[in-house]
């Protein structure tokens, strides 16, 4: 059945030996047949009351009855399908939302990450650029230490060879 696209065939038969009306090609829930079977006049008279004098059941009452219950059934199929296509948007809703959320997370994870790795980058380059400063300052100082020790010696050496010459 499930809604109004149905092209089932729905077939009426009247037993005549036991005043009970046939249907065919219809499946009913135990619900169905349970509010079938209530009394449903507002006096509350029991089916067996509603019979005509000879004792037949009004078909065209309980094809309307039958057709009410369908037509029950089908509008709570149509709302329970309803109700799971809302929860179903819901989800795809919730999902959509977990997947930003997430994405937006591993965005910010690789920006912090590149921040890191930029900083670490930048780190090094001053590290590289003390180094090269303290190289040159060395070798600057070694250099006047290399020229002072020649003046010294040289000096030295002057100095010594006059002591000696006065001595001589």
């Amino acid at each position: 059945m499930g809604g109004g696209s149905s092209t089932r065939r729905v077939t009426f038969e009247a037993d005549e030996n036991e005043n009970i009306t046939v249907v065919k090609g219809v499946r009913l829930s135990d619900s169905v047949i349970d509010r079938m079977k209530e009394p449903s006049s507002p006096g509350g008279r029991p089916q067996s009351q509603q019979r005509s004098a000879s004792g037949a059941v009004n078909d065209e009452e309980l094809k309307k009855r039958i057709a009410e219950e369908l037509a029950l059934e089908r509008a709570r199929r149509d709302s329970e399908a309803q109700k799971r296509r809302l929860f179903g948007k819901l989800l795809e809703r919730e999902r959509i939302s977990s997947n930003e959320h997430l994405t937006r997370a591993i965005l910010r994870e690789r920006a912090a990450a590149e921040e890191e790795r930029q900083k670490a980058h930048q780190k090094d380059r001053e590290l590289k650029k003390h180094d090269a400063y303290y190289k040159e300052q060395l070798a600057r100082l070694e250099e006047r230490s290399a020229q002072f020790y020649k003046v010294t010696t040289e000096q030295y050496q002057k100095a010594a060879d006059e002591v000696s010459a006065r001595f001589k």
